[in-house]
């Protein structure tokens, strides 16, 4: 059965891979302002329309729309500091889809929401698309 096999990665093209290692990133910390209206829930919404990484394979570059929404629970996120912190992707070497969770993982940990949803929207390279979508919802 397709279940019962080992999981692992495969490289048949043998390409280097070269992804920046999480404690190297360097990224640009997200500051966090207090919410004045704690209890009345609303969502903040961003679209980040040129966000840009680099593909840890190839090493050109990827473009993406970041869209961003969050109910604040005690805490929003300050927009200078977001800016500089999805900027900071640019020389970073990470996947689509591990780049989509550490935006939402240092998200979560600089203004713990509610909720949050984030999707990357990746433009087309090689005839292919790729979108990624993650979620958190705080217990």
């Amino acid at each position: 059965m397709l279940d019962d096999r080992p999981v692992t990665g495969s490289n048949q093209q043998g390409l280097e891979i070269r992804p920046t290692p999480r404690a190297e990133m360097g990224l640009f910390a997200l500051d966090s302002f207090p919410y004045e209206f704690v209890g009345s829930e609303i969502w903040v919404e961003f679209d980040i329309p040129e966000f840009t990484a680099i593909c840890p394979f190839s090493e050109f570059p990827d473009f993406a729309i970041i869209r961003l929404k969050y109910v604040p629970n005690e805490l929003c996120i300050e927009l200078k500091s977001l800016k500089l912190y999805i900027n900071s992707f640019r020389e970073i070497k990470v996947f689509h889809e591990h780049v989509i969770n550490i935006i939402l993982e240092d998200f979560v940990a600089a203004c713990d929401p509610k909720r949050v949803e984030i999707e990357g929207d990746f433009h087309v390279r090689g005839n292919i698309k790729t979108v990624v979508r993650a979620s958190y919802t705080r217990s």
